[in-house]
């Protein structure tokens, strides 16, 4: 149980917790561990250094990615605190808590979806589309890096 609480809380830190202490030179975003690495030392300094944004573009941008951010940020502290409760409950699992922690999922699966149109939206009216797409494919990418790590630290109910 202590190697479960260990990687719970590591994956804490990779998805709630504030981003610091920023990195120096961006990472190939197709090695992941270095992706993993960057998003970690200064999510915001490594989207920046990969974006290559006007003065313009940055304008527009930048409240974009930070509304999404503290969306995406209450999303996932959410399913952390989802993720907490089924690992350690107290008491073995019925139908009718696993049915409703599937749902809970579920639902933040479903807020996130929406905030990632509303970005989408949002980022396609303040970039040229090369520009948004290759932001939301760096989106996804960290995404699914964070989505890794949660799902290595959560076990198979039994």
């Amino acid at each position: 149980m202590n190697a479960r609480l260990a990687g719970l809380l590591i994956v804490l830190a990779c998805v709630a917790a504030p981003l610091a202490v920023a990195q120096d030179k961006a990472a190939d975003v197709t090695d992941m561990q270095a992706l993993r690495d960057a998003v970690k030392a200064d999510k915001r300094k490594y989207v920046a250094s990969l974006m290559t944004l006007t003065d313009a573009e940055a304008k527009r941008f930048w409240p974009v990615y930070d509304s999404y951010q503290r969306n995406l940020e209450g999303t996932n502290r959410d399913r952390v605190v989802a993720v907490q409760e089924f690992m350690f409950r107290d008491k073995p699992l019925t139908n009718l808590a696993a049915k409703q922690y599937a749902a809970r999922l579920l639902a933040l699966d479903e807020a996130e979806i929406k905030a990632r149109r509303t970005m989408r939206n949002r980022v396609m009216r303040a970039l040229p589309a090369v520009k948004a797409a290759r932001y939301m494919m760096l989106e996804q990418k960290i995404n699914a890096v964070q989505d890794y790590d949660l799902a290595a630290a959560v076990p198979l109910v039994r």
